[in-house]
């Protein structure tokens, strides 16, 4: 049957009673007993996925957006249906957000394929709810448009602003270092998260949401509205109004999802000095889509990208001055030599149409122009070398630039306990010079690649004045943070990769501009080391539920940390082009 002849509104995916006609008969005797008519019944029904959550406040707006959603659904002549998918709140969850942002991209996806929907609105935020709930709209094949809540407001403190979370980061390394006391520091944490959204610098959710937009999948404008905002009700409106027309379309996200269009959402991940959670995450989705994510390509095209908006952690504004600035489309403007215009957007029309349509520009300081960058190449750069022989990646532009070429004795951390246990112990050997090492954080051996590769200056070297040092972990860290620091390393230690070979005081080579990290031990006392490792014990719980399936099927960080099986057979393409 094909798509123009299937069933659609209630009558798509109809539960099996053995009688298809007594199937939609109940469906909808089921459905009146909610007040709807049959005059409802016979519109589109257009499904809203809602992660509101009383453990997730950057979603505290996701009941307003929903509403205003519905209000545009029915405008446009659909039945408007929220459903409840898992809510990850990034601050709430144990041991990570990340070892769940696969379950909720299965949730939502078995959610939109079991349901009678005709489009669906993806209402996220925070950090791992968009990509999972586009990882879960490449993998269901339904027509589906993106809606985030919106970044917070910032808050000041002693005539101070401050924003969530780069700000929470370096007020609490001032308290380590004894800089700021009991008190200030809890009232520093009052001023931090002051509104409801979700953080206001360009961390992972920032950069998700601009990387949303321009892959296509939201409405012109919608990443960098604040929360609280009213455009950002008149904008869910519209979000509504247009996934009744997706439906009659049937404009599904493979249309949209093209190689190109991941190119162009990697390039301005480089361009915003996003955060490194976003590569991660969009080689998920692009996976989803049968696309291979080239790092070495992405490195090339880092080279070719500069950072243009100078918003923290790499720079000095927040996102609402990036509204102020004109969003998203200022930047595009800038970068438009450099991306595929051609893609279709959800609007049903290309980007290049959407930016000719965009407001003409006007003064602002938030993004630079194309040949005034606020530094020559993008912000995240891809390493190789003994140490990372899959890759490592680094966000260069958050780090300090005397340290970007650096080498160092290794200081090393077994595990994220060991870690805890010694890194403020006044008798750790340690000095400014050297280079922290964190193992057994990755995917597997965390279990699920926590941001805890942001290893905190130790307490003494901290009180000494020390702000930054090189650290290498196969973790992951926020990307509200900032230093020199290595991540994603491939293959983790947990699977026996380089990591897990370093030992204390070995030397540490890190050349950012070679692209390199490598450990300077010869070759025959590594093959000694690799042939006494054995790896780490299983974790607790681990021999059942769902920390099983993520153990046995989650991949490495630069395939995406999805579930093998969670993606296509066949690979189409690759991206960048």
């Amino acid at each position: 049957m094909s798509d123009e002849d299937r069933p659609g509104g209630m009558g798509r995916g109809l539960t099996h009673y053995g009688d298809a006609g007594f199937s939609l008969f109940l469906r909808k005797s089921f459905a009146k007993s909610m007040g709807l008519s049959d005059r409802d019944l016979a519109r589109p029904v257009i499904g809203i996925a809602n992660t509101a959550s009383g453990f997730n406040n950057c979603h505290r707006t996701v009941p307003d957006l929903i509403a205003a959603v519905k209000r545009g659904v029915m405008y446009a002549g659909g039945l408007p249906v929220d459903f409840p998918t898992m809510s990850l709140g990034e601050p709430y969850l144990t041991p990570t957000s990340m070892l769940y942002r696969n379950l909720m991209a299965v949730d939502t996806e078995e959610m939109i394929r079991a349901q009678p929907m005709d489009a669906v609105v993806l209402v996220g935020g925070c950090d791992k709810t968009v990509p999972a709930q586009l990882m879960a709209a490449a993998s269901a094949g339904l027509p589906a448009i993106v809606l985030v809540t919106g970044p917070m407001m910032t808050g000041s403190w002693r005539g101070e602003r401050l924003g969530a979370c780069t700000d929470c980061r370096r007020q609490w390394a001032r308290y380590r270092a004894g800089e700021l006391d009991e008190d200030e520091i809890d009232e520093v944490g009052g001023e931090l998260s002051t509104t409801a959204g979700t953080c206001m610098v360009m961390g992972t959710a920032s950069t998700m949401a601009l990387m949303g937009e321009a892959l296509g999948m939201m409405l012109p404008g919608g990443a960098a509205i604040p929360a609280v905002h009213a455009d950002r009700l008149r904008l869910a409106e519209r979000t509504g109004r247009r996934a009744v027309a997706l439906a009659a379309e049937r404009l599904t996200p493979d249309r949209i999802m093209t190689p190109a269009a991941f190119t162009n959402a990697l390039r301005v991940l480089l361009a915003c000095g996003g955060s490194t959670n976003g590569l991660v995450h969009m080689t998920a989705v692009a996976g989803r889509m049968g696309i291979r994510v080239d790092l070495a390509a992405f490195d090339r095209m880092s080279r070719e990208t500069p950072v243009l908006v100078d918003l923290k952690p790499s720079g000095a504004h927040y996102m609402e001055d990036l509204h102020k600035a004109g969003g998203l489309a200022t930047m595009l403007r800038e970068l438009r030599p450099l991306l595929a215009l051609d893609c279709l957007t959800v609007t049903g029309r290309t980007l290049g149409a959407e930016l000719d349509a965009a407001p003409a520009p006007w003064p602002q300081e938030v993004v630079r122009p194309l040949d005034r960058p606020l530094t020559a190449e993008g912000g995240i750069a891809v390493l190789g070398g003994n140490l990372a022989p899959d890759s490592a990646i680094i966000k260069q532009a958050a780090a300090s630039p005397a340290l970007l070429s650096h080498e160092g004795r290794a200081v090393v951390f077994d595990s994220l306990a060991d870690m805890a246990e010694r890194i403020d112990d006044p008798a750790l050997d340690v000095a400014a010079e050297d280079v922290l090492v964190l193992r057994n954080a990755g995917p597997k051996g965390a279990p699920g690649m926590p941001e805890s590769g942001y290893i905190p200056i130790p307490r003494k070297l901290a009180r000494s004045g020390v702000k930054d040092m090189v650290r290498i972990s196969d973790a992951r860290m926020s990307g509200t943070a900032f230093g020199a620091i290595v991540l994603h390393v491939c293959p983790e230690a947990a699977i026996g990769g380089p990591l897990a070979l370093v030992r204390g005081g070995d030397r540490i080579r890190l050349d950012v501009a070679a692209r390199r990290l490598d450990l300077l031990v010869d070759d025959r006392e590594l093959a000694r080391r690799r042939q006494a490792w054995s790896p780490p014990p299983p974790h607790p719980g681990a021999e059942r539920g769902y920390l099983k399936l993520h153990l046995d099927h989650v991949e490495q960080a630069d395939l995406g940390c999805d579930l093998d099986f969670l993606k296509p057979a066949r690979t189409i393409g690759s991206t960048p082009v």
